[in-house]
């Protein structure tokens, strides 16, 4: 997969404007392709030269103009073609895991703290997701908006996402737990409640 049809996708909602494009990305794309507002500005200049999308210019009296972008005809039949092509294996690459992985021969209550942070930041991420779910669904529930909605594509893929942070909190705990288990079994007689409740708290 590339950004340029990530973007693509994007669009399938309807005309936007580059920053129209980067808040859609950082609230709901950003669970499965990451991107900076300058990757998206690039990107967005190398479709309209590819004649993939249009921009026209909107003038405004009190803001500087900007340009609206939407998908051209080839642009559509891109991304259906895309969309028939089989997709490459996906790949972790998450340092926090290396970090756990060499937690016995380092620093595990530091590891310990990182796997925490992990699983708030997985707590905030949920909470977005489930902001914007509610404002996708509007009232109705989850089994009529896959039957009536016009598109489903953004609600599957916020879907995955919040599985995906439901897991790492899943995740989190165990490791945590391990953690906490082993280093109450390792403290002197007597501290290991001290230790282990210290431990929690970090």
């Amino acid at each position: 997969m590339s950004l340029k049809h990530a973007v693509l996708a994007t669009l399938l909602e309807g005309e936007a404007s580059g920053y129209d494009l980067a808040k859609i990305f950082d609230v709901s794309v950003s669970n499965f392709w990451a991107a900076t507002p300058q990757q998206l500005y690039r990107e967005l200049d190398r479709l309209a030269e590819a004649g993939l999308i249009t921009a026209r210019v909107v003038e405004q009296e009190r803001r500087p103009n900007k340009r609206m972008f939407s998908l051209t005809e080839a642009g559509r039949q891109d991304l259906a073609a895309y969309t028939s092509t089989p997709p490459r294996p996906s790949a972790i690459r998450d340092e926090l895991l290396v970090q756990v992985q060499a937690c016995d021969g380092g620093d595990t209550a530091a590891v310990r703290a990182f796997v925490a942070r992990r699983m708030e930041t997985a707590r905030t991420k949920l909470a977005r997701y489930e902001r914007l779910r509610e404002r996708m669904l509007a009232g109705r529930d989850e089994d009529a908006y896959l039957a009536e909605a016009e598109r489903v594509g953004p609600y599957l893929t916020l879907m995955r996402g919040r599985f995906l942070e439901e897991e790492n909190l899943r995740w989190g705990a165990r490791v945590l737990a391990v953690f906490d288990r082993r280093a109450a079994a390792e403290a002197p007689e007597g501290t290991g409640s001290a230790s282990a409740g210290a431990a929690r708290g970090a």
